[in-house]
């Protein structure tokens, strides 16, 4: 019913361009001369007119040129396809920005086998003073030969202190030069927020390090000195390359602190993306300055900017990937269930307290555990209202039947990292849950039956950016590592998985009103793609070219 009405209204605007023109001066920019889609499942239009950075009006080409005066630009689509801008409403840019700008990657994409990773750490080693430093990111436990130990990096260095980052964020691993230089002792215990140290059968520290609080006291050793000027470059960049995917709006969840917002939102206008953000639960204080310009449903926009806040980070768990995301049930062929970083009375008091500060919550969630206690701190808190906007579980990775229908009744939204399919579906298969449990993984087709909203998301550094990407999988749900298919019954139509990286992600990062679907009186946040998606194999999806991304009416990719 959504795409009939939105379908009905984009031909109602310019049914006649007169009606259109009157109290308004003619548009900036018309697109015309290609296939152009409101909203994915919406009839499509034939020409596109944006004023003052907003959409102005959709409809025919002879329509839309009555909007024309002597300096409107027209550009000619050649047979390309308009379609809004992707949004990923899980996407760490800061983070990502610094660890691709200030670490070695020695990720599975340039080093797939654990011989290359092991030959690449020794020449990092080779060029590095002894004493030094080796910092490292990207690492894949999964498809680069499984954790790496204390033991082993080692026997890279005994001079250097290695810190080697976990690509899902969560964990790392560190030689015994590392555990010295941090003053980590043998005796070491379980830190706030579920951060702790990984033993070997002895008991002895093993290298591993968990969760956020174990993982600063050596992040902030091993990073080098992060200068104004250094980190305005990394985010520049990584802005640059995420649009250069399609992305025109990237959401920052619970990594960018209260005092970069003034500056983030300074900067932003010259971003290549439109930046928004979540701030961290421990930083909940820091949204009050900006409490005058209106906090929940609706994203609090910082004013002459293109960025907005909205919404408070819980990390509720690790990763599946490392097995400790909290589980009902154990990992496969383990006693192990994994470990929430909270317990539920914890979880209940930082959700109780974040629905007094009027705000939407956002839970990091991997495990059907702690989507449990997550719930049940969401319904004691909010019930099932949305006045204070839309709060979500974030990965949902392992949601159970009952969870979703249990989302539908409370209004909670889930938020898919798709990558999980593509990347770790065999693995999850195989190794991890086995077949019945990793075939309900990201279980979007269940989202589709309860009516339930969702939205697909890279959790960049975690996965590799690219909205396509996301969208093929959750059509396909194919494991890219070995091509078989993950739970096919949890497949989506390509309008259902491109309404997720569209106007349903706009939704739940409270920008639904303003960007996410191209209607008059919207910005005017738009993709240029070199192919029709509806005329892609699905699994080539992740292939079209992006040809060009704007943002509020101005270019700021391609051309």
């Amino acid at each position: 019913m959504a795409y009939s009405v939105a379908a009905a209204g984009a031909a109602a605007v310019v049914s006649d361009a007169r009606a259109a023109l009157l109290g308004e001066a003619g548009a900036d920019v018309i697109f015309k001369g290609g296939k152009i889609i409101p909203v994915p499942g919406a009839a499509a239009q034939k020409a596109l007119a944006i004023k003052d950075g907003r959409i102005l009006a959709l409809g025919s080409e002879s329509a839309i040129d009555g909007l024309k005066s002597k300096s409107t630009r027209v550009v000619d689509l050649g047979g390309r396809v308009l379609m809004p801008g992707f949004v990923d409403p899980h996407n760490h840019t800061v983070l990502a920005a610094l660890i691709f700008e200030l670490l070695n990657d020695v990720g599975y994409a340039k080093f797939p086998t654990r011989g290359k990773l092991l030959n690449e750490l020794r020449a990092i080693v080779a060029r590095t003073p002894p004493g030094q430093w080796v910092a490292c990111s990207n690492f894949d436990n999964l498809l680069q030969g499984g954790d790496l130990s204390r033991e082993e990096l080692d026997g890279i260095s005994t001079s250097h202190p290695i810190f080697v980052w976990y690509t899902n964020g969560h964990d790392a691993c560190v030689n015994s030069a590392a555990l010295k230089a941090a003053n980590i002792p043998e005796n070491i215990g379980m830190l706030p927020g579920g951060g702790h140290f990984g033993r070997d059968e002895k008991g002895r520290l093993n290298g591993l390090v968990y969760e956020e609080s174990a993982l600063l006291k050596f992040a902030l050793l091993a990073f080098p000195k992060i200068t104004p000027q250094l980190a305005t470059k990394a985010v520049g960049d990584y802005l640059r390359s995420v649009a250069a995917l399609g992305n025109t709006a990237v959401h920052e969840p619970g990594t960018l602190r209260s005092e970069w917002i003034a500056p983030f939102a300074k900067y932003s206008g010259r971003a290549a993306c439109r930046t928004s953000a979540s701030l961290a639960y421990e930083d909940l204080k820091g949204i009050d300055p900006y409490r005058s310009l209106g906090v929940g449903a609706k994203a609090t926009q910082l004013p002459n900017s293109l960025f907005s806040l909205y919404g408070i980070k819980i990390i509720g768990d690790g990763s599946n990937q490392t097995e400790t995301g909290a589980q009902t049930s154990p990992y496969l062929d383990t006693d192990s269930k994994g470990s929430a970083n909270y317990d539920a009375a914890q979880m209940r008091k930082m959700v109780a307290e974040i629905k007094a500060a009027g705000l939407p919550v956002l839970i990091h969630c991997n495990g059907d555990h702690t989507i449990d206690i997550s719930l049940d701190a969401i319904e004691a808190a909010y019930g099932g209202s949305t006045a204070n906007g839309v709060n979500r579980i974030e990965h949902s990775t392992m949601a159970r039947p009952d969870q979703i229908e249990r989302m539908k009744k409370l209004n909670v939204q889930p938020s898919f990292l798709m990558n999980h399919v593509r990347l770790y579906g065999a693995a999850y298969r195989d190794l991890i849950f086995g077949p019945e449990r990793a075939a309900f993984t990201d279980p979007a087709g269940a989202c589709v039956k309860a009516g339930l909203p969702f939205s697909l998301h890279t959790d960049s550094p975690c996965s590799p950016p690219g909205p396509l990407a996301l969208v093929s999988t959750a059509v396909t749900r194919r494991c890219d590592i070995d091509g078989s298919t993950i739970g096919p019954d949890q497949a989506v139509t390509l309008d259902q998985a491109l309404r997720a990286v569209t106007i349903d992600a706009a939704s739940q990062i409270g920008l639904g009103d303003r960007i996410g679907s191209l209607e008059k009186g919207k910005e005017a946040d738009l993709v240029i793609l070199e192919a029709d998606p509806y005329k892609t194999k699905p699994e080539k999806l992740s292939d079209i070219k992006v040809s060009e991304t704007w943002v509020a009416g101005e270019r700021k990719y391609g051309g």
